[in-house]
């Protein structure tokens, strides 16, 4: 597989990526970011631990959707996310989820 086909096929993952994000994200009440993933979920706990003076968050999540290309199946049942670094939690209004139609993608 060349550099442009491998390109072209991540280009095209992505598309499908986002387009499934405009289906879906109308069934969620909150986005979380965390430094390696973005996740849709509508039930979340976070918890902080401090263990020997350093800091981390556990945070769980039941019945999500994980933006990842990668990834066969997107929907999982329970999540649970350790990191060190920040956790972004919004919850959506339903006017956010006006997602333009130009996603910026040439296909």
């Amino acid at each position: 597989m060349s550099a442009e086909d491998l390109e072209k096929y991540e280009t095209e993952m992505e598309l499908k990526l986002y387009r499934e994000y405009k289906d879906v994200v109308g069934l969620f009440k909150y986005v979380i970011e965390t430094e390696r993933r973005f996740y849709l979920t509508n039930d979340y706990e976070m918890q902080v631990h401090s263990v020997q003076g350093e800091v981390f968050f556990e945070v769980s999540m039941a019945d999500a959707w994980v933006w990842d290309m990668y990834r066969p199946a997107r929907f999982v049942k329970q999540v649970r996310v350790l990191t060190f670094k920040d956790v972004n939690i919004e919850e959506l209004n339903k006017s956010d989820l006006n997602v333009p139609e130009d996603s910026g993608f040439s296909g």
